[in-house]
């Protein structure tokens, strides 16, 4: 807005005029330092193996490894990479003005065919140098990735473009997310009540709400992120391009009857029924199972 270079008015006349700091116009952001970067990926590794610890637990893990942090530090990473222990917390504080929050409508439900619920969430992708956010859609029933993108921003706009994306696909009658930001934007939730789908919302801090998609991200990180190490975002976007391409059509699934989700995704209720895959689909967080990352442990 400000014009450096005009005719009659000066800089200091234009900031004064639009009410805003000289200082702030001159200030360079000084991004995040190499160190920072590493630290960030501790502790997306660190969270994807034991999401229920919070920047307390993490800090002491990270010292028992013999890195100097404080929990100070390590609050305002996690803060920057989107991530909060998950566990039920007591609900203290209102929808920000303008975002509502919708019930959660899946509690007890039965997930017997695909675009019955879809869900969305978002991920830390580190890279060899900087970091970028994933967002994906899943179908509930058939794993299925309908649509993903990649952001340097945790904006609405690249969740909105992958909803979009996603109802080309078809249309679920549920919609689920967590209470962040980005779902609970107008754009997010007007473009789902544009189509007549449902919204439902995970309870604050829960984990299990949304497990499918979280099973999906342990797969996402331990089976392409980790291994590859993208060197910058157009290496991201190919690796996870083929990754998601694998997942859909070659990867089988146990809980699928070993078919892979775009079979199931095509196949018809009466299909799914007869290789027992229905009673499959009641999330047990029990089930999960974490690799061995020689993390030590921290107690409560």
């Amino acid at each position: 807005m400000v014009d450096r270079h005009h005719p009659s008015l000066s800089i200091v006349r234009q900031c004064r005029l639009m009410d805003i700091s000289r200082s702030g116009l001159y200030y360079q952001p000084k991004g995040i330092s190499e160190e920072d970067l590493t630290l960030m990926k501790l502790i997306d590794r660190q969270y994807m193996a034991t999401p229920f610890y919070g920047a307390r637990k993490i800090t002491a893990c990270l010292k028992s490894q013999g890195h100097k942090v404080n929990r100070k530090r390590i609050r305002r990473l996690m803060r920057v990479m989107g991530l909060k222990a998950i566990y039920r917390r007591p609900r203290t504080s209102k929808p920000a003005s303008g975002h509502k929050i919708y019930p959660y409508l899946l509690g007890g439900m039965k997930i017997t065919r695909p675009n019955q619920v879809w869900a969305a969430d978002i991920t830390y992708i580190p890279m060899a140098r900087g970091f970028l956010y994933l967002v994906a859609i899943i179908d509930w029933y058939s794993r299925y990735v309908l649509s993903w993108r990649l952001s340097n921003t945790l904006d609405a706009e690249f969740c909105v473009e992958a909803l979009e994306d996603a109802l080309k696909k078809g249309r679920p009658d549920i919609f689920n997310t967590d209470q962040g930001s980005q779902f609970t934007s107008e754009a997010f939730t007007g473009l789902l009540q544009q189509r007549g789908i449902r919204i439902s919302m995970d309870g604050k801090g829960s984990y299990n709400d949304n497990l499918f998609i979280e099973r999906l991200w342990w797969s996402v990180k331990y089976e392409e992120v980790y291994l590859k190490a993208y060197q910058d975002g157009r290496e991201a976007r190919i690796g996870l391009g083929n990754y998601f391409h694998f997942y859909n059509s070659e990867r089988p699934h146990q809980a699928l009857g070993y078919r892979t989700p775009a079979e199931v995704f095509t196949s018809t209720p009466v299909e799914a029924v007869s290789t027992g895959m229905v009673e499959s689909l009641t999330p047990d967080p029990l089930r999960i199972v974490e690799p061995d990352l020689n993390i030590v442990p921290i107690l409560s």
